[in-house]
């Protein structure tokens, strides 16, 4: 691969590679690839480097995270399946009705799955899959496959208008959970993972420099995890 390696004590490699198709310095961290560092053309490796040390605190803790969250994910048996089975069927196709009905989209049908392949889909005749894998996620990234097959209903791409779609709904579905975790305190020690994962996403948010926040913030904690 063209490039350089950097090696960190806590991260392992940290791989520097050129793109002509950046825009800026940017930092991505996978489970499987581990940590990779862009940067355009027109800046130096040294560039990258300083500025993956100064993000240096946040790609360790993204990395625990992500171990943390695989090792999370073990081979399910088919008892556990069929208990999350169970759980996926009575949560969430009442959840999805809720999010369809608060945002204005009307579906045909949803049918609870259990795949390798992926979280959710949704078909041109309006019918939505939802993987019983789901029960396993915290509740916004839950909602945001949720609210991503919503919104292929209306865009059946991923062209702008599906993105900013999806960027709308995303955002006002944090704001009001971060509204009810404000004004009912108690549901912090409910539901703990809920609202150490808000606090989380509130800094990737933040933080993020892209023009879809909320939606890309989602979309890369979900790579954090595998289907059992």
């Amino acid at each position: 691969m063209n490039g350089k390696i950097y090696t960190d004590s806590e991260v392992g490699e940290v791989k520097l590679v050129r793109s002509v198709r950046a825009r800026r310095i940017s930092i991505r961290v996978h489970p499987v690839k581990g940590v990779t560092v862009t940067v355009p053309c027109f800046a130096g490796y040294d560039s990258g480097l300083k500025f993956y040390l100064s993000r240096r605190d946040w790609v360790i803790k993204t990395v625990q995270r992500q171990k943390r969250n695989i090792c999370d994910c073990v081979q399910l048996d088919p008892e556990q399946v069929e208990r999350l089975r169970a759980q996926a069927k009575e949560y969430l196709p009442s959840r999805l009705a809720f999010l369809a009905a608060k945002y204005g989209f009307v579906y045909n049908r949803v049918t609870i799955k259990h795949n390798r392949s992926n979280w959710g889909s949704c078909s041109t005749r309006g019918n939505i899959n939802l993987n019983l894998n789901l029960m396993r996620l915290p509740v916004l990234l839950a909602d945001y496959v949720l609210l991503h097959e919503l919104c292929h209903l209306r865009y059946p791409d991923h062209g702008g208008d599906f993105h900013n779609l999806l960027e709308t709904l995303c955002a006002d579905n944090l704001a009001v959970t971060a509204a009810a975790f404000r004004d009912n305190p108690s549901m912090a020690v409910q539901a703990p993972q809920a609202y150490r994962f808000l606090g989380e996403l509130q800094k990737a948010v933040s933080s993020s420099r892209s023009s879809r926040p909320v939606s890309y913030s989602l979309e890369r904690a979900i790579r954090c995890y595998r289907l059992g």
